[in-house]
C-alpha cells in the first residue's frame, strides 16, 4: 500500500508500527518542534532552534525502528515517519543504498537535514546566464551534522550517499507534507519536471503508545 495524503485524494488507512520505547526520542522531537512552530518564528529561528531540535534528534542512533531503516537496492527510499495534523511539518527518513542519489531537485519550502548514519554530500545549483550550473563546493554531512535549505537560503541541490559501499540514513523535516507537494526536478538538458515524491512506507510509527514506557502496574 502506498500511502499519502495529496488533495481531492482519498487517504488511505494507516498501520500502525509496533510499540518501541526506543521511539521516544522521535516523539519528543515531534512535540518540542510542534510548540516551536505554534510561535509562529520566523525561517532564521526555525534554522536556529529547528536545527538544534534535530541535531539533538540525530545524536543518537537508537531511536529509528529497522522498518524505516531499509534500502532499496535500486532507489534511495523516502519514509514518512511524522505529518503534523495540519501538515505545518513532516518529518521524513531517507535511505541512501551504496552510492544512490537523487536527481537535481527543488523543494520550494524550508528543510532542515539531519546525518543519522554514514554520511552524504549535496552539491547546489543557482541560475547563471539562463542555466543551472552547480554553485560552490559540495557540503558533506557527517552523523551529528545539520544543515538547511529554503527558496531564500538555496532550495536546489543534487544529493548523493557519500559511500559506495554502506547505507547511509538522513532525517529531515519541512514546512510542510513534502510527500503531497508538487515540486520540480531539473534535467541534465534543461527545463524542468514537475513531480511529487509521494512516500516509501506502508506502515507508520506509533509514537503516541507510551504504555511499553510506564511502569507496571501489576
Amino acid at each position: 500500500m502506498r500511502c499519502s495524503w495529496r488533495p481531492g485524494g482519498t487517504p488511505c488507512k494507516p498501520q500502525l508500527e509496533p510499540v518501541s520505547a526506543d521511539i521516544a526520542p522521535l516523539r519528543a522531537f515531534v512535540v518540542a518542534f510542534g510548540r516551536l512552530l505554534d510561535t509562529h518564528p520566523d525561517e532564521d529561528r526555525i534554522v536556529r532552534d529547528g536545527g538544534a531540535l534535530l541535531r539533538r534528534l540525530v545524536s543518537r542512533d537508537s531511536w529509528l525502528p529497522d522498518a524505516f531503516a531499509q534500502a532499496d537496492p535500486e532507489h534511495y527510499r523516502q519514509y514518512l515517519l511524522h505529518a503534523d495534523s495540519t501538515e505545518r511539518f513532516s518529518v521524513v527518513c531517507f535511505v541512501w543504498g551504496p552510492g544512490q542519489a537523487t536527481p537535481v531537485h527543488d523543494h520550494t519550502v524550508w528543510g532542515l537535514v539531519g546525518m543519522l548514519r554514514g554520511a552524504e554530500c549535496s552539491q547546489g545549483y543557482a541560475m547563471r546566464d539562463g542555466l543551472l550550473q552547480a554553485q560552490g563546493e559540495p557540503v558533506r554531512l557527517d552523523a551529528g551534522d545539520v544543515e538547511a535549505v529554503s527558496p531564500t537560503l538555496g532550495d536546489v541541490h543534487r544529493v548523493r550517499n557519500a559511500y559506495d559501499d554502506r547505507v547511509s540514513i538522513s532525517i529531515h523535516v519541512y514546512g510542510a507534507n513534502i510527500g503531497a507537494i508538487a515540486r520540480h526536478t531539473y534535467p541534465p538538458g534543461g527545463g524542468r519536471k514537475p513531480f511529487v515524491s509521494g512516500y516509501a512506507n506502508a506502515l507508520f510509527p506509533n509514537l503516541w503508545d507510551c504504555s511499553a514506557e510506564l511502569p507496571n502496574l501489576t
